[in-house]
């Protein structure tokens, strides 16, 4: 392992999620310019639910009905979900602020530990579930 990978390990659940959150923006702020729209408005009304609280929330809660997360990866959401954080939820209940930031620490968690091709898989997934709704 390398240094940044063995650090991973010892981030606190706010830490990874604040890596996380810029990785999943990254990858949905690529994914919407994609579809062809170029006005910064509707860009960002568009990746607005993918990367919003209740979006996150929405699609943690499918992982977790479909039982989609490894035991390391859920340890990893509940690090994030669990992490008392000294912030406010804008726009977004307590409970569903709680599972985004669990997402994201996952997320970030992946990304931190060069697990790129699995941050993958679970982004397309939570791409597909976003603008397709349930298999």
């Amino acid at each position: 392992m390398n240094k940044t990978v063995d650090q991973a390990f010892l981030l606190n659940g706010s830490a990874l999620a604040y890596m996380g959150d810029a990785i999943y923006e990254t990858y949905i702020r690529r994914h919407v310019l994609a579809t062809g729209v170029t006005r910064v408005n509707q860009l960002h009304r568009k990746a607005t639910k993918f990367v919003s609280a209740s979006g996150q929330a929405k699609i943690m809660t499918y992982w977790l009905k479909k039982d989609t997360l490894s035991e390391q990866e859920l340890t990893l959401y509940k690090r994030g979900r669990n992490h008392r954080a000294n912030t406010k939820a804008k726009n977004a209940s307590i409970q569903d602020y709680r599972q985004a930031t669990g997402f994201e620490a996952l997320l970030g968690w992946l990304y931190l530990t060069d697990q790129t091709e699995r941050l993958e898989e679970l982004i397309n997934q939570a791409i597909d579930y976003i603008e397709n709704g349930e298999e």
